[in-house]
């Protein structure tokens, strides 16, 4: 009798040199354009006293490049998909400059301040061009990880956090003068370095077409609502911490700044583990249980405790659950989207997050504004992830790898790049 052979499986396939090499040109230029989408945050104290301002036209000068960094990522992410990151990355970050130079002349009027943070809101874009890019360059089985580590580009708001007030005490138009510099020599070294996978499908269809498909698939939607809490809570404490701290606090800008960038070094760190989590747990699991955490926390933060030890271990913890649930969550777009998709998909996913960052600090400085407090803003924040913690584990959960659900178009796998 012929004995049957029982084959071992086939060894999962191992990135490139080139992989890494685009993870590591994605994740620096995320990085660099995130730290100039934020570059008036950090200096929003400074900015109220100069002009004037009310609680909530300062929320609003803060909020503006958040709103228009976030709805770009649906046209940025599938014009990636259409035209490719190797020219998206390079053309985004030059054209970033141009608004962060724009903030010299622009300092002295409330009106100018608004307009340039509206071009600003540009640097807010590269999410949905480095998602595609990484997603085409891993194998499956390392995606979750992979997206992880590029998501800590998002670290530019730490940096940005820590240094623009330090780099401004030596001179009022330093910061934006350092940073334009550095888009400069990025986009110089991207336009060389990154590299298209050369299996990429282009679509053929319009954008429009593509962008209609992206949103008549259920899942979008879905991951939209979770991105806009977990990623939305990170945006918008990245935003507003600094003034939060600063008026409730009364910290000084330089400490409100470096506690702030604090904040988002432990949303950095924690995105990746997230994304490794979800490459050995089903990611849904992965989120629910970090917007659990973060849904405590603030409810903690909502009693107002004392800095030190308390209100400083709430936001940390907070921080460390809404930084794993934005990689997880990414991790589990990664699977269920067709790869020639994951750039249209990934513009809405990340749209509807960035949008979940722009109405919190409207609404903590309207609310402050009001009522003298901030725990109501912090209570909503607790509802709002709750319902977030629910719905991933009840619904989400029942997702299978790499698998699209119901409201697509029909069944597919997961493209491998």
């Amino acid at each position: 009798m012929e004995t049957a052979v029982k084959q071992s499986p086939a060894p999962a396939a191992k990135p490139s040199a080139a992989a890494y090499r685009n993870l590591a040109m994605a994740t620096i230029g995320f990085g660099l354009t995130f730290w100039a989408w934020n570059l008036i945050s950090p200096l929003s104290g400074a900015f109220k006293e100069r002009l004037g301002l009310s609680s909530f036209e300062q929320s609003l000068l803060v909020a503006v490049p958040v709103l228009v960094g976030s709805l770009g990522r649906i046209p940025a992410g599938a014009l990636t998909d259409k035209y490719g990151a190797r020219l998206m990355f390079p053309l985004v970050s030059a054209l970033t400059i141009i608004p962060v130079l724009l903030l010299i002349p622009a300092k002295d009027s409330y009106g100018a301040m608004l307009a340039v943070g509206f071009l600003l809101g540009l640097g807010g874009t590269t999410f949905a061009i480095g998602i595609p890019l990484v997603n085409s360059w891993f194998p499956p089985a390392q995606r979750g990880a992979a997206l992880g580590v590029f998501g800590m580009g998002m670290g530019g708001v730490a940096l940005s956090g820590y240094f623009t007030p330090r780099i401004a005490e030596h001179g009022d138009n330093l910061p934006f003068l350092v940073v334009a510099g550095a888009l400069v020599v990025y986009a110089a070294l991207a336009a060389v370095l990154v590299s298209d996978h050369p299996d990429r499908k282009v679509p053929t269809d319009s954008l429009a077409h593509r962008l209609g498909e992206a949103g008549r698939l259920r899942v979008t939607w879905e991951l939209s609502m979770l991105y806009a809490i977990g990623f939305g809570g990170i945006v918008a404490f990245g935003v507003y911490l600094p003034t939060y701290l600063k008026t409730w606090y009364d910290l000084s800008p330089t400490d409100a700044g470096t506690k702030a960038a604090g904040f988002a070094l432990v949303t950095v760190i924690f995105r990746p583990i997230g994304g490794w989590l979800s490459d050995r747990i089903h990611p849904a699991l992965v989120t629910s249980a970090a917007l659990g955490l973060a849904a405590l926390m603030a409810i903690v933060q909502a009693f107002d405790p004392k800095l030190a030890p308390g209100g400083t271990i709430a936001l940390l913890c907070m921080a460390a659950g809404l930084g794993t649930s934005s990689g997880s969550i990414f991790a589990l777009v990664s699977q269920v989207t067709p790869q020639p998709k994951v750039g249209s998909v990934t513009g809405i996913v990340g749209a509807m997050g960035g949008l979940g960052g722009f109405v919190p600090p409207l609404v903590m400085g309207a609310i402050y504004s009001a009522k003298g407090s901030y725990s109501i803003g912090f209570m909503l924040l607790s509802d709002l992830a709750l319902a977030g913690c629910v719905y991933a584990y009840g619904r989400m959960r029942n997702i299978r790898r790499d698998e699209r659900p119901s409201g697509g178009s029909g069944p597919g796998r997961s493209g491998t790049g």
